[in-house]
């Protein structure tokens, strides 16, 4: 290769630049690690390794300082690896082990981008006797207006949380898709229910005047935090509703009515026509359906400790005529492709009492990279650890 090439190459191949790359990864793990007990798993990993660049807390009064973050650090690992091959090393059959080696880990990183920008995972919770034709993303919430008035269907326009968040503070949120305005006063991307005993007795100081917040508050709460591995986010609002100018009412709506109260839906009646209104999980809607036939949950003997729990299902997809049963369990999910589709693999995640059962539904085109990736670097490694062993017997017995 041209040597003036080479010398431009030089400093991107500089082992001192691997080094630095290594020791900034290292403390991006070490920080995104102590993040978790503020914030949770996945706003960690997006935050902190599935991104470009973070403002990074160094612990000192709220000091922030920029950082780069897990994109920017494994992009400029693989060029600095492929740099140092273009100007260190030469291609002979002496260094192929190496070579397949690092193939492998670029393969890794690759992979595990590929997996943040494309791959998705969903919950199905399915209780006994029950037909879902549809998956939840429990990272995220949009409120649903509802018109069930339709006989054989609902009509439903959903505003996301993003937009929610962003309308907090009593900014009105005005569609043509609405059938009326949603004017945000209050967003907690966290809450939790104020106990009875703490809530006024008369409900002055309750901003819902409609529906279920008249009997229940909620307050804001803390993120629920990385290290709590059975907790959740409860979003909640307070939203007050009008159709050209005349109120309909200053109504809660929460995540935490899945909980305490009997239905989620609240009804708003406008122009002699009644919408439901309710705070729910995003959901994905599928072209087929899950039925729950049977769900078993196996203890430990004298204990509460799971031992395995397994899922009696039935899918139906009317797209592809496929009608079939299927056991679901630990260690062995089922694999479905549907139209237009590279394919689903629903996992028997966990479970919610003793008759509903927790689904994971997960779609990641690049599932396969890892597995090549893992085989391509044992190889690697395999073969350069070999051609050593050789050469280093081959110099003992001369």
């Amino acid at each position: 290769m041209n040597k003036s090439i080479k010398k431009a190459l030089a400093p991107i191949a500089s082992l001192k630049l691997t080094v630095l790359l290594f020791v900034l990864s290292m403390i991006l793990i070490f920080v995104g690690t102590i993040a978790q007990k503020e914030i949770g798993n996945w706003q960690v990993v997006n935050t902190y390794f599935r991104s470009l660049w973070l403002m990074m807390p160094i612990g000192i009064a709220g000091i922030k300082v920029p950082f780069v973050g897990g994109y920017t650090i494994g992009g400029l690992m693989v060029i600095n690896l492929i740099a140092a091959h273009i100007v260190r090393f030469k291609l002979d059959e002496k260094r192929i082990g190496i070579i397949l080696t690092h193939a492998g880990l670029i393969m890794l990183i690759v992979g595990e981008v590929l997996t943040g920008l494309f791959a998705v995972e969903w919950q199905m919770r399915i209780e006994e006797g029950q037909t879902v034709n549809y998956a939840i993303d429990i990272r995220s919430v949009e409120l649903a207006i509802i018109d069930p008035s339709p006989e054989d269907h609902d009509d439903v326009v959903v505003i996301p949380e993003s937009i929610l968040e962003r309308h907090n503070n009593g900014l009105t949120i005005h569609d043509e898709r609405l059938p009326f305005d949603v004017q945000v006063l209050t967003w907690m991307s966290n809450s939790s229910v104020l106990a009875p005993r703490f809530a006024p007795p008369d409900g002055r100081t309750n901003p819902a005047r409609s529906g279920i917040g008249r009997t229940i508050q909620v307050i804001p709460a803390p993120p629920v935090s990385g290290v709590n591995m059975n907790g959740l986010d409860a979003p909640s609002a307070y939203i007050r509703l009008s159709k050209k100018g005349q109120e309909l009412g200053t109504y809660l709506v929460s995540l935490n009515f899945e909980f305490i109260a009997d239905e989620t839906r609240q009804a708003v009646t406008v122009d002699d026509k009644t919408y439901l209104i309710e705070l729910r999980y995003v959901r994905d809607y599928k072209p087929y359906s899950i039925t729950l036939i049977d769900f078993k949950h196996d203890k430990f003997i004298g204990t509460q400790i799971p031992k395995n729990f397994s899922s009696e299902v039935r899918l139906v997809d009317p797209t592809t005529g496929e009608d079939r049963p299927a056991l679901i369990y630990m260690n062995h999910p089922l694999r479905y492709r549907p139209l237009n589709s590279r394919g689903e693999t629903m996992y028997q995640s966990s479970y919610i009492g003793d008759t509903t059962t927790v689904l994971q539904i997960v779609r990641n085109p690049s599932w396969i990279v890892p597995y090549v990736a893992c085989a391509i670097v044992s190889i690697g490694l395999s073969t350069h650890f070999g051609l050593m062993l050789i050469k280093f017997v081959g110099r003992a017995r001369r």
